[in-house]
């Protein structure tokens, strides 16, 4: 059986998850960025005015990156700082920075694994997970940061399509208090988790989360400055 890594390389039949018309941009939230070291990002109005005004020059671009980064900005947040746990900071998704209200389409067909409002100041907010299974494997893909409406109507086993709009971006505070985004993640074994799934990492475990969940542009397959034909 080919490993999950390989299935989704030689697969070219994945919808685009975002349609927006802006190229993309990459964003770096890790310490190469020193615009991040001089600055307050704890009040997310001040947070989102610096991704949307700064980085992504006046909202001409949709951003994205993020995954295996070692990010600065969760040491401005409670969730990913516990003093019972180790401090987290490696980004295990790909987070895609547009506006709220963007739809967020199924990137092949699914069925709703589970779904949850991971109500914490930075956690994901409203999330949902699905499961997808190709070449007779199955995986799973999360949506973290999402619109409290995306969850309406939903329920365990329901059927998305490829390239159906199920969900939107959500805005803040009920995404989990963050500038607009998707955070969006590959999961090839899910355990038990329902509706939530670590997202971020000890550098201590990064191997392990790593390997659990692969490099999302996979599916996405962005690169600087695409856009949709």
């Amino acid at each position: 059986m080919l490993a999950l890594r390989e299935i989704l390389k030689k697969h070219d039949g994945f919808a685009r998850i975002i349609n927006s018309a802006k190229p993309f941009k990459r964003l770096d939230f890790s310490a190469s960025n020193e615009a991040l070291l001089t600055r307050d990002l704890s009040e997310t109005s001040v947070f989102s005015q610096f991704v949307f005004e700064d980085m992504l020059d006046r909202n001409t671009f949709v951003g994205f990156g993020g995954y295996g980064e070692n990010r600065v900005i969760y040491r401005q947040r409670k969730h990913f700082n516990n003093e019972e746990e180790e401090p987290r900071s490696i980004h295990l998704g790909t987070d895609i920075w547009a506006d709220a209200g963007e739809p967020i389409y199924a990137p092949l067909n699914a069925r709703v694994h589970s779904f949850a409002f991971n109500d914490h100041y930075g956690d994901y907010g409203p999330t949902i997970i699905l499961a997808h299974t190709l070449d007779n494997v199955t995986f799973y893909t999360l949506y973290g940061h999402l619109s409290l409406k995306s969850l309406d109507g939903l329920y365990p086993g329901k059927n998305i399509s490829s390239n159906e709009a199920f969900a939107a971006i959500g805005s803040y505070p009920e995404n989990g208090d963050w500038p607009p985004h998707l955070h969006f993640q590959i999961i090839q074994d899910i355990g038990n988790n329902k509706g939530d799934f670590p997202g971020v990492s000890s550098i201590q475990n990064q191997e392990h989360y790593l390997n659990l969940c692969p490099d999302p542009n996979l599916i996405l397959r962005i690169a600087e400055n695409d856009a949709p034909d």
